[in-house]
Order: structure tokens, then sequence, then C-alpha cells
């Protein structure tokens, strides 16, 4: 078959790395791919796996260009007698969309994190992710979400995740000077204890609760501790000035580095001692948080930044099989208290949740099980009359 994938951007997020791991997954299985997106640093990956990119600007909001973008995909469609349109942004979904509806092809969506709906106009806005024959969504928490919201049949929703590359998270391959290169970049003696928040620097994402969870700590006689800001700002918003003014009126200016991004992930989660994401919406599947857990590292999340089919929390899973701690969204004070729990744990305590985290990880994210998945749901959407398409 033959598969269209519409995505906003090719740099660095959600959206972007699903949609270079589709391109893998299927030009693995010896489909092909057209990848429809703005030029990124991913561009590379896409055509290093086998597939073919197509530059356009899918991420405008411009309803004209929205409708022009519609007609060059289709366009695009009938000229590689595409069997699926597969969209992972809502710009680019509503052109994709209609490309799909004119040429009569299937149309699937991704979903990797939760919409905003501030008023009836995002909501429907946002609707045409839920338009999808099949509507791939990367937790158990984002399907109930989208089932919720509009009433999405069962059926149509089909629960993939992400998938890690064990072989390159496996903290059995990360020498002590790799890890000691990271600790010296961040200014961290040996026995300080590094807290550890990945991702962009976004609002959703949570990093002024977790500012004010270091400022709690302090309060609490808490010391000898860094938090460390590992994400991109691509100065979209004012969200990083506004952190900084936080940092500042906070006091918290010798405990927390906002650190650029790091090239050797895999030796940052290893300099670590837990891994945090304070997420005030619901975030689906993090790759941050998954990369932890195939770390062997311990996590603690709120309550939107994973489902308990992501990270084994209590009260969900057993004391024996807690593979993280959780908070709820948006509670500094809950933060640093579990935080303050957390290092007060015997070490051997923290070191199994980590195992058994890593353990999880390997058993329902390793990239064979999510290939097999992915390539299930695209068999349910397209079913017979795609393939009798691609034999004509």
């Amino acid at each position: 078959m033959h598969v269209m994938i519409v995505t906003p951007t090719l740099d660095v997020g959600a959206a972007d790395a699903g949609a270079a791991e589709l391109t893998r997954i299927l030009c693995s299985a010896s489909h092909s791919v057209t990848v429809v997106s703005r030029a990124g640093r991913l561009v590379a990956d896409i055509t290093n796996a086998g597939g073919r990119f197509v530059p356009l600007n899918v991420e405008s909001l411009n309803p004209a260009l929205i409708l022009r973008n519609a007609g060059t995909l289709r366009r695009l469609a009938r000229e590689t007698r595409c069997d699926a349109i597969h969209a992972l942004g809502r710009a680019g979904g509503w052109s994709a969309y209609l490309a799909a509806r004119s040429s009569g092809v299937p149309f699937l969506t991704s979903w990797y994190k939760g919409y905003r709906e501030q008023n009836i106009f995002k909501h429907q806005y946002n609707g045409v992710m839920a338009r999808g024959d099949r509507v791939i969504v990367s937790s158990e928490q984002l399907a109930h979400l989208v089932h919720d919201r509009y009433g999405t049949a069962w059926s149509k929703l089909a629960v993939v995740p992400c998938a890690v590359d064990l072989a390159r998270f496996d903290p059995d391959c990360v020498s002590a000077p790799r890890v000691e290169a990271i600790r010296k970049a961040w200014g961290v003696a040996s026995d300080t204890k590094v807290i550890l928040v990945t991702g962009r620097i976004l609002r959703r994402k949570g990093h002024h609760v977790v500012v004010r969870a270091m400022q709690r700590l302090r309060e609490r006689g808490f010391s000898n501790f860094l938090c460390v800001f590992v994400g991109e700002d691509r100065g979209a918003t004012h969200y990083t000035g506004e952190l900084w003014d936080l940092v500042l009126a906070t006091g918290t200016t010798d405990c927390i580095r906002m650190a650029a991004p790091v090239p050797d992930m895999p030796a940052a989660y290893a300099a670590a001692h837990v891994v945090v994401s304070a997420a005030v919406q619901p975030e689906g599947v993090q790759r941050g948080i998954l990369e932890a857990q195939a770390m062997a590292k311990p996590v603690i999340i709120s309550d939107l930044a994973a489902g308990a089919d992501v990270v084994l929390t209590a009260p969900v899973a057993p004391e024996g099989r807690v593979a993280g701690l959780r908070v709820p969204a948006g509670d500094d004070a809950a933060l640093a208290g579990v935080l303050v729990r957390f290092f007060a744990m015997p070490a051997e305590l923290r070191d199994g949740m980590g195992a058994r985290g890593r353990a999880w990880v390997v058993d329902h994210f390793s990239p064979r099980i999510v290939a097999e998945q992915v390539l299930a749901a695209y068999s349910d959407a397209i079913g017979a009359p795609a393939r009798d398409r691609a034999a004509a």
C-alpha cells in the first residue's frame, strides 16, 4: 500500500517523531510512504527510512491555504495511487480530511496529546482529529478523552503507543565517562541529587509547577539537590521568560538549571536520580517518560502526564509492581511532598522501582510490538478495497 502522512513539522514534537516512526514501520514492511510537511531536522530520517518527502506548509491556520493544500494533497494522492491519508496535526488534518473524502481513500488520524478546548470554535477545529476512519491514540487516557469529547465509537479507536529504542536506552550500555560528562556540563557535584525534567519548554508541560515545588523543598530545609530542565524552547511563546521571572521571584536560581538540549539523552537519564513530568494537560504518552523508564529511572508524574498503561503507580498497581509515583496535576505542594518521600526511601526501593519500569517498557513499548499494532490498525482501516486498488 501507499500511505500519505501529513504532519505540521518535522522537528522535535511528538507528531514529528511519530511521522518518522510511522515511516520506518511502513517502509520496513515494504509499503510506500509520502510525508507532507514543512522541512525540518527529521527529513533525513524520513528519506533514510525509504520515504518520500514533499515540502508543504500544512501548519498554517489560514482557511484559504487549508483549502488550497487540500487540492494539492488530492492531486498528490491521485498521482501516487494513495491508499490512505494519515493526519498528525489539526490544520493539515483539515486539508488531509478534505483530500481523503474527495479522493475516496481512508482517512486516519493520530493523537499524541489532548488538545485544549477553550471554546466551541476550538472544539470544532480540534474535531477533525476525531473524524478518522481509524483514530489512533497513544494511550488509554487519550482514548477515553476522544470518546468522551466527540462520541467517537470505540470500534474506530486504536491504542498504539510510542516505541522506545531499547538498545539505545539501555542503562548497561551507558559508560561512566558519559555520565560524568553530563554532570560536569550541568555543574553537578557527585553527591547532588538530580531531578530531571525533559520535553519542550511549553506551559502544558508544567515547568512552573516544578519551580514552585522546588521552592517548597527549599522552605522545608531540603538541600543538596538540583532540578534540570532539558528541552528545546522554540520561541513561540513568552513562557520561558515567565519561567525565568518565576525562578527569580521564588529564589530558586541556585537549584534550577535550564540546560540546552542534550545530544546524549541516555547519559542524561543515567545522571539523574528521578525524572519528573508535571504536565497540566493530558499528554498521552511522553517519549521522555518511556525513555526514563527504559533507563531504569523512577518517575514522578502528574495524573495528566501519563495513564496507568504508561507508568505503573499505586493504587492501580500493587506495591510490588509500582514503577513510579503520581501527584495531582498543578499541585506543587503535592509534588514537593512526593519528592521528599522519594528521597527518604532506601536506595534499594528506588532502584526496584526503576527496574520494574524498565521491565514494563521492554514488555509493552518495544519497536516490534508497536510495529505490529501500527500495521494492524492500517489493515483494519484500509481493508480489502485498498489491496484491490494496489493490485489493479
